[in-house]
This record gives C-alpha cells, structure tokens and sequence, in this order.
C-alpha cells in the first residue's frame, strides 16, 4: 500500500483520573442540585429539581494530557501500538506503570 499514517497517542498513567458520570447520578447528589438551586433560583422556596424524563447522557472527567504524533508507512497499520510505544520509549516517556493509549489515526497522502 501506498502512502502514511498519522498516529495521535497519549502517554496514560494508572493513577491518572478517567471517570465518566452520567447526568442522572449527577442530580442525585444533594450538593450539586444545592447549587442549581442557588444559582437559578435564588430567593425562591419549595424549589425542586425535576427532569423530564431518564437521561442518558454522560460526561467525562479526565486527566489533562499531551497528544504526541508520529508517521508510519500504510503496511505497518498492524504494528502501530507497539510503533506507538517505541515512540514513547524513545522520547523518554514511558514510564513504570505508564502505557501508550491511540487517540486517532488518519491517513496522510
């Protein structure tokens, strides 16, 4: 095959914060609808928090990281996370208790 890869990773750490909460557990906690009500109805009484009906959606909490690239050739698609890892590895990235986790991949002409 013809052409190149861009490879986009980032270096993870296991003590690294990765959460996903959705918006239904979130209106469960007595502080945050606490602060909905604060902030939207100040000066209000007998205020409650009701939702329409079951929400599904979902945010993340994440630690903020650093996205590294590099290029590799179309025939090494099936080597790339360990290419990825080797590429850590030699920035010095990589560390004990670290791994390399892809964030995208396009083909460059």
């Amino acid at each position: 095959m013809n052409g190149n890869i861009e490879v986009t990773y980032k270096v993870v750490n296991q003590k690294d914060l990765n959460l996903s909460i959705s918006l239904d557990e979130l209106l469960k906690n007595e502080k945050i609808v606490k602060a909905i009500k604060n902030e939207f109805a100040k000066g209000y009484r007998n205020i409650d928090v009701k939702m329409d009906s079951e929400l599904n959606d979902k945010f993340k909490l994440e630690t903020i990281k650093e996205h590294y690239f590099f290029t590799v050739l179309k025939d090494d698609f099936a080597d790339i996370v360990t290419l990825a890892e080797e590429d850590a590895s030699n920035r010095k990235l990589h560390k004990k208790d670290c791994f390399v986790e892809l964030v995208d991949i396009k083909t460059v002409e």
